[in-house]
């Protein structure tokens, strides 16, 4: 059975990756649709990306649930109420439990600022640089229950330049996650 090309993205912060899956959407590029965007955080202002697109947003703090489960038990409902067939994490800064993985399996896309397996987890820019690595870059993958471990959908190379700064070679690699992360989940749906 096809894989539901209906999308729900999670976000916590300026939502620039949403902004590329939205404009990926509108001009054709990728057939999906966005059911709704789901906050962690109240003030992020990658909202304003999906209100403007008029895509349903909701607001779900962390805070208010008692556990990591109760939480992803939460998000998973708001999905599920909405037909989502393949949630996107588009800076989410939250790691997602088991609940949440089990209820969604290979079916939960991340785009991570590295070549993975090279440099997971936070900061991984910095890690290159301090690696004196000459290469870095964006990871498309699904999201399994260890930590930007899941099976790789899809990459591309940045190069790292002398005088890189955490911050320049982070604004390159945007750059490219902005056309890889809609190229990979059309490759996801496509795939199906």
């Amino acid at each position: 059975m096809p894989i539901p090309r209906v999308l729900g993205v999670l976000i916590s912060g300026r939502g620039s990756n949403l902004k590329a899956i939205i404009d990926a959407i509108a001009d054709g590029r990728l057939d999906a649709r966005i059911a709704v965007v789901i906050s962690n955080i109240a003030e992020a202002p990658g909202l304003a990306h999906a209100r403007t697109a008029g895509i349903d947003t909701v607001i779900l703090s962390h805070r208010d649930y008692a556990s990591r489960e109760d939480y992803d038990r939460a998000l998973v409902k708001e999905l599920k109420d909405r037909g989502v067939g393949i949630v996107c994490l588009a800076g989410f800064m939250r790691l997602l439990s088991p609940v949440f993985v089990d209820a969604y399996p290979a079916r939960i896309l991340n785009i991570h600022p590295s070549l993975l397996p090279k440099y997971p987890g936070l900061h991984p820019q910095q890690q290159a640089l301090d690696d004196g690595a000459t290469a870095s870059g964006a990871t498309v993958h699904f999201v399994n229950k260890e930590l930007d471990a899941g099976p790789i959908v899809m990459q591309d190379t940045v190069p790292v330049v002398p005088g890189d700064s955490a911050e320049t070679l982070a604004a390159r690699i945007l750059e490219v996650e902005h056309w890889l992360y809609p190229q990979a989940i059309a490759a996801v749906l496509n795939a199906d």
